[in-house]
């Protein structure tokens, strides 16, 4: 283990930059408690903390850059894209959505301290095209916040963090085979989640054409869009369909068939919609297979909201 703060001592930097690189690209990797122990030895062994502070933040920032380039000229694709990368739940799109239709730019400041949203927050601020400038602003500060936060718990805690590697010594090649039990474990438990949240939202899609096909059969269809509001204007909607902003205060009549359209990756906010308008009784419901992407592929018009002349 002695090599292991020998090499931190050495390559620390690195380390610190390469580690938050890959978790703020999306990657299962524990950049945050690399951050904190890379400071706590640099204070044992009395060389300055402010450059992991910096390489920290400055990984950040390429890392968000990316993503929010990636969001400003894919959209709704690079969203799909972060969630066959990550292992987190594909209904951290949904809820990052609904904080960010909510706080907007700012809520870049805490997003980095909410596993699996960093990477769609800033996704987000590229696809609703917010100027490159206020974007760095907020997302400088959340970085500079989640980096210093683990500089600091590094310089406060280095004595209990260099009793542990002197532990970890005792162990010897034991202390590294139980590190690499603790990643795979990690990994593991992400999977897992995703993997019950799949299970959660399995369930028959409906696809475009056969929803077209009903539509033009007079079938008596209710369409909901389960997007946040800032969606649908910001992008329209498939025509007849109505808004769910609360699904216990939705009120439906005697339709033959529902049908729930969303954005997101693997149609997940649609899915979770119809799971719980089942368990209301309402038996024929399905997701829109591919959601709203579909639909424009397809040919479907979209409405849009009459602008202000």
């Amino acid at each position: 283990m002695q090599d292991l703060v020998r090499i931190l001592e050495l390559y620390g930097l690195q380390i610190v930059f390469a580690g938050v690189l890959l978790d703020q690209g999306g990657l299962p990797f524990p950049s945050f408690s690399l951050i904190v122990v890379a400071a706590g030895v640099a204070t044992e062994t009395g060389a300055p903390v402010w450059p992991i502070f910096v390489v920290a933040v400055a990984a950040t920032l390429v890392a968000d850059l990316i993503w929010f380039a990636g969001g400003r000229r894919f959209g709704a694709a690079m969203l799909r894209m972060i969630c066959r990368v990550s292992l987190s739940p594909d209904s951290c799109v949904g809820t990052t959505r609904r904080i960010y239709a909510r706080w907007g730019a700012p809520s870049l400041i805490f997003a980095k301290y909410v596993p699996g949203l960093a990477a769609v927050a800033t996704t987000l601020a590229g696809d609703t095209r917010i100027p490159v400038a206020r974007f760095a602003l907020y997302d400088g500060i959340g970085a500079a916040l989640w980096a210093g936060g683990g500089v600091a718990l590094g310089v406060i805690f280095h004595e209990a963090i260099d009793a542990v590697l002197d532990e970890l010594a005792v162990l010897g090649n034991s202390a590294l085979m139980l590190l690499a039990a603790a990643v795979v474990v990690f990994v593991a438990a992400k999977w897992w989640q995703r993997w019950r949240f799949r299970m959660r939202i399995r369930m028959a899609r409906i696809s475009v054409s056969e929803l077209v096909e009903m539509l033009r059969t007079k079938v008596k269809v209710a369409i909901l869009d389960a997007r946040t509001a800032d969606r649908r204007e910001h992008t329209g909607w498939i025509p007849g369909s109505v808004w769910v902003s609360d699904v216990e205060q939705l009120q439906l009549g005697p339709y033959e068939q529902v049908v729930v359209y969303c954005d997101c990756p693997n149609d997940a906010t649609a899915a979770l919609i119809a799971k719980q308008l089942h368990a209301k009784g309402i038996a024929h419901v399905r997701p829109l297979a591919g959601g709203l992407d579909a639909w424009v592929i397809y040919g479907g018009v979209i409405e849009r909201a009459a602008q202000p002349s």
